[in-house]
């Protein structure tokens, strides 16, 4: 069974300790790549060697996160446009909208949000979206600027059917991640109705490890639990979710 994880974050301090174990885990189990999200300056360095380190394993993105959109928003963007310059990238991303933790910021977020959605489209690369508690803006964002060419993927998705079928009928696809495992969350019931064509799996290690690793750190290796729930939920093999997903992130990443 060969997977791709399309959203990790290896390089934290989280995996200092057993980083080449975890990496050595998610192979055992098929991941064959890890796509790693950036999220500001703070923490280039570290995904660039994690990448390095990997031997292939893992590829980087470029961007800014909507919770890293400080007083110095315009820095970081200058940075990460630098590195942008400088050599090839996997998507744009982690970008998009949070309106969960701080409102302070808002008006910049939309704005460097903007900016990395023309990055995408000026380097003809995905652009991956963070979106909490903003679905429907995000939505709006990507259908403002969507005039055909224009990818991506919509990051840990765990919105409402409507919103399921706005963001594939702007082009783009589902990240799904452990939170479909989670008894209450109600996204096994929006993907029963899910074309699988539109659909990419995710972890989003070190955060929201599946049940029944739940409340600890998640790793790449976990990725098979999403996987095989997600198996449940369409009634199919785990193998043939692990099969479509994986030529979906080929697909979309350009692998």
């Amino acid at each position: 069974m060969k997977l791709i994880d399309t959203h990790s974050h290896i390089y934290l301090k989280d995996f200092d300790p057993d980083r080449p174990y975890m990496m050595e885990n998610a192979e055992k189990v098929g991941v064959a790549k890890i796509l790693m999200p950036a999220i500001d300056s703070v923490t280039h360095s570290e995904m660039l060697e994690a990448e390095a380190f990997s031997g292939g394993l893992s590829l980087s993105m470029m961007g800014l996160h909507p919770c890293s959109v400080k007083e110095n928003y315009l820095a970081e963007l200058d940075l990460a446009r630098d590195h942008l310059e400088k050599r090839k990238f996997v998507a744009i991303g982690e970008t998009g909208l949070d309106f969960y933790w701080d409102l302070t910021f808002k008006e910049q977020q939309y704005y460097a949000f903007q900016q990395q959605i023309e990055w995408a489209l000026e380097f003809e690369i995905p652009v991956v979206i963070h979106s909490r508690n903003s679905t429907d803006e995000c939505i709006d964002m990507i259908s403002q600027n969507q005039k055909g060419s224009l990818k991506g993927v919509f990051h840990c998705f765990s919105g409402s059917d409507e919103q399921a079928r706005q963001v594939i009928d702007l082009g783009f696809y589902l990240g799904i991640g452990g939170v479909i495992t989670f008894k209450n969350s109600g996204l096994d019931k929006v993907m029963k109705n899910i074309d699988l064509r539109y659909v990419v799996l995710e972890t989003d290690a070190p955060y929201l490890a599946p049940v029944p690793y739940r409340g600890k750190r998640n790793e790449p290796s976990y990725i098979k639990y999403v996987a095989e729930k997600l198996a449940d939920v369409k009634g199919k093999p785990p193998a043939e979710i692990a099969s479509i997903t994986t030529a979906n992130a080929q697909k979309l990443f350009g692998l």
